[in-house]
């Protein structure tokens, strides 16, 4: 997998002419996410991202990003009377590459976009109810990393860049439940370079 992302990280920096625009920025914004789990109800966490974005080709680029997010989801069940709910909430390193596509004028673009996104969880803060920890033992034993992919469009008005991303889990928090993040992201950037 690592060979045919860095081949295709390549051919894409071979492609983009040797007069390629660079552009630098810092972006944050608000995410809203849950986490999908085997027959259990789930609700949507807001959290935040805050990071620094490349920007590297003009009609096609490629952009790499490094950002902390804040991700989660609320979980609850009813079964026979009693009341199941957990919470939890990640605080994480997130790598996307992202290839796209941009198209409009020099002082307004539009972009589409979409590729993989590498996540590590910093910390996690969870709290289960005693009927959760007893029916569910083993929920919380979330993988320390995942792999993803991102989708979305994007404009750039100036020095001005705003995103609206999808995120979703290619790869499991926790197998054994079956559970998944899945991602809506809005943020705003500024090019500082």
């Amino acid at each position: 997998m690592k060979k045919y992302l860095l081949s295709v990280v390549l051919l894409v920096a071979v492609s983009i002419s040797a007069k390629a625009q660079f552009d630098v920025g810092v972006k944050g914004g608000v995410n809203f996410s849950n986490i999908n789990a085997d027959q259990l109800n789930k609700s949507t966490k807001t959290g935040y991202q805050a990071g620094v974005f490349l920007r590297v080709g003009s009609a096609f680029y490629i952009q790499p990003e490094a950002y902390v997010a804040s991700t989660g989801g609320d979980f609850n069940s009813s079964n026979n009377g009693a009341d199941y709910s957990a919470s939890v909430r990640f605080t994480t390193l997130n790598v996307p590459l992202l290839l796209g596509h941009e198209f409009g004028t020099s002082s307004t673009n539009f972009r589409v976009m979409v590729g993989p996104v590498y996540s590590y969880n910093l910390s996690k803060n969870e709290s289960f109810s005693q009927n959760f920890n007893n029916a569910y033992h083993d929920f919380g034993n979330y993988n320390n990393s995942t792999l993803g992919y991102q989708v979305g469009a994007g404009v750039d008005f100036a020095g001005l860049t705003a995103d609206l991303r999808y995120e979703g889990g290619l790869s499991k928090l926790n197998p054994n439940y079956g559970q998944r993040a899945n991602i809506w992201s809005v943020s705003i950037g500024f090019k500082i370079l």
